[in-house]
């Protein structure tokens, strides 16, 4: 029986008409999806596996271009460069000290202490100027001892003198010996030459004088002052360092190690080129003047002299300067950067690079130092990309990455 309480929910004539042909086949029919249900369920598999295959793909491609980064890191890049020909002018460069004309180390002759300076460094002096003054009072005591004695000597000359005379005419009325006369004319002599020695001696103290001033001994700068007032003066050229220094810098002095191989190419009147560092882009000229005549054994090399006029004081004493020799070159001769060179077993060698971009070694045989660039005299060709600046593990087959060159800056419009 139907539940009274709980009355059965109406049906609509089709449902009960489906629920009863259920019921009257004794077979209870399966409940169908809704059509779009099943389409996403489709669609959801298809997604996932889309999903999988461009992750493993885009996997790939990074792994791909890892590999192709990391493989372009591990070349090698190089700079390279054409060998050169001469211009039938050979540059040699090489270091010079520029030194004054003239330098003269002022020392004191005379001890004492500086009882004033006159002249600083950088000042201009001429010949005889005073640059400073020195308080002798040991030479002042020694003088004043000195004129004592000379004026002892010529009071004991001119008694010496009048006693000679009284006895040479003694010596007319036999009065007085021969053997007597001569030796009172004897000790006349005698006090003469004493009082000789002592005007000497005075002259001698009165030149130490003139040497309380100290003077310059040609027109010039001074360079140096290595005492102030009141210091101790010891004289000699060894006590101390020298209190002044003057320089005459009216033209100056440069002097320049050439390479023995190099020698018979330098004659006087060759023309050279100074260029130092404070001046940069300035051109001084110069004219070789001498050299030593002789090869120093350790470097193998000849001191050479050149002239260079300074009217306007820019060269200084004791700077450096770089000097360039301009001397005939071959115009046959390559030439390659002097820090392209290769020393291995094999002697000297140049890495190129060939057209696939990989290192060949050439053994190469060296010509004349110039200084930044080395001639080569045979092993290469015009043609051949030298690596400028090799590294020391480079080897024969390398592959490597020719870098661009700098483009020059762009000029503004």
């Amino acid at each position: 029986m139907p539940d009274e309480g709980h009355a059965p929910p109406e049906m609509s004539a089709q449902d009960y008409k489906t629920h009863a042909e259920g019921h009257q086949g004794g077979v209870r029919r399966p409940h169908r999806r809704p059509r779009r249900l099943g389409l996403i369920g489709g669609i959801v598999p298809v997604l996932a596996v889309a999903a999988a295959t461009w992750g493993i793909y885009s996997r790939q491609q990074s792994e791909a271009a890892l590999t192709d980064w990391t493989r372009k890191q591990a070349v090698t890049t190089v700079a390279v460069a054409l060998p050169s020909h001469g211009n039938g002018v050979q540059h040699l460069v090489l270091p010079g000290d520029v030194q004054a004309f003239y330098e003269a180390p002022i020392y004191a002759r005379v001890s004492g202490y500086l009882a004033r300076w006159s002249e600083d460094i950088g000042a201009h002096v001429r010949r005889g100027q005073t640059l400073g003054v020195i308080d002798t009072p040991d030479l002042d005591q020694e003088m004043a001892q000195a004129q004592a004695d000379l004026a002892t000597a010529e009071a004991r000359q001119n008694l010496a003198d009048l006693t000679a005379k009284r006895w040479h005419a003694l010596l007319a009325s036999n009065s007085v010996s021969q053997q007597s006369a001569d030796e009172k004319e004897g000790d006349a002599l005698a006090e003469r030459a004493e009082v000789n020695a002592q005007r000497a001696h005075v002259d001698r103290l009165r030149a130490l004088e003139n040497f309380k001033r100290l003077a310059s001994p040609f027109d010039g700068i001074v360079t140096a002052r290595n005492t102030d007032i009141g210091a101790l003066i010891n004289a000699g050229a060894n006590a101390t360092a020298p209190l002044f220094k003057v320089a005459d810098t009216h033209e100056m002095r440069v002097y320049v190690r050439v390479p023995q191989s190099y020698v018979a190419e330098l004659k006087p009147g060759l023309h050279a080129s100074l260029t130092e560092p404070q001046y940069p882009g300035r051109v001084f000229d110069a004219t070789l003047d001498t050299s030593s005549v002789s090869v120093t054994l350790e470097s193998r090399t000849v001191l050479v002299e050149l002239l260079a006029a300074n009217s306007d004081g820019k060269l200084w004493p004791g700077t450096f300067a770089d000097v360039t020799f301009d001397l005939p070159g071959d115009t046959h001769l390559l030439r390659v950067p002097a820090s392209a060179l290769i020393f291995r077993d094999q002697g000297a060698q140049l890495a190129t690079v060939g057209g696939d971009n990989k290192i060949v070694l050439k053994g190469v045989t060296i010509g004349e130092n110039l200084g930044a660039e080395i001639e080569i005299e045979g092993g290469i060709t015009d043609a051949d990309r030298v690596v400028v600046s090799p590294l020391d593990t480079i080897e024969n087959g390398e592959e490597v990455v020719v870098a661009k060159p700098a483009q020059p800056p762009a000029v503004a419009q």
